[in-house]
């Protein structure tokens, strides 16, 4: 795996801020494959510091680990790895916070012609779970949204997987969040329009300025797509 050091994650978070960001995810991408907890100190820090929704991931492994998210300012949690162990715990946060606080996300693989498979431990091992059939059963557990990330995409920045977001937004009613495949702005243009996504997450393209959020913003407003205004 190509693992590049950026930034501190705090500086980045309020330059991202600035910029104009609508929701900020952390992913603690090495929390969950190498079986430790998660930075609480740095989540903390950072959830002090920005005004925009604060979403976190990576590391939770029971609603205990929700609650303590939330004590320390997250706004919400993205669980992938512990729902694929425990789908229950998808259930067990809905319950307790509401559906709009937990979002389910899954690293994808095309493994055939129109299907997907989820993959766990950051995308290293097939479940073999159809991963149309996952995101169904994980939005009547009560996710509130899903962040769908193509691993055959990721890192590649020639364009999100297309087929893959309708056919998953075609098959729930949640919010899908498309990750995987940025690199300029017009993947994020087709993702939200031919992709039926209702948003995009993208990481590298902002994290070495090759797109600025606030030009991106603009852009896709001028593209007649709807964007959150400051």
């Amino acid at each position: 795996m190509d693992v590049q050091e950026v930034a501190d994650p705090l500086t980045l978070a309020k330059k991202y801020v600035a910029d104009g960001a609508d929701e900020l995810v952390f992913y603690d991408i090495s929390a969950s494959t190498k079986n430790r907890g998660m930075f609480l100190d740095l989540i903390e820090e950072i959830a002090k510091e920005v005004p925009v929704p604060f979403i976190v991931g990576g590391g939770i492994r029971t609603l205990e680990d929700v609650d303590k998210l939330f004590e320390l300012g997250g706004n919400k949690v993205s669980i992938n790895s512990a729902a694929l162990t425990n789908p229950q715990l998808i259930k067990e946060v809905a319950d307790k916070y509401g559906s709009e606080r937990v979002m389910l996300s899954m690293d994808v693989r095309q493994t055939g012609e129109g299907t997907w498979s989820v993959f766990a431990k950051g995308g290293m091992e097939e479940t073999g779970i159809d991963a149309i059939e996952w995101a169904k059963k994980m939005e009547n557990l009560g996710a509130g949204e899903l962040v769908v990330n193509s691993i055959d995409e990721d890192g590649v920045k020639d364009g999100y997987n297309l087929e893959l977001n309708r056919a998953m937004a075609e098959a729930v009613n949640i919010p899908i969040i498309a990750s995987g495949g940025a690199g300029k702005p017009e993947h994020f243009k087709a993702v939200l329009t031919e992709g039926k996504a209702d948003a995009a997450l993208a990481a590298s393209v902002f994290h070495f300025n090759e797109i600025n959020i606030r030009e991106l913003k603009n852009y896709l407003s001028e593209e007649n797509i709807s964007v959150r205004n400051d």
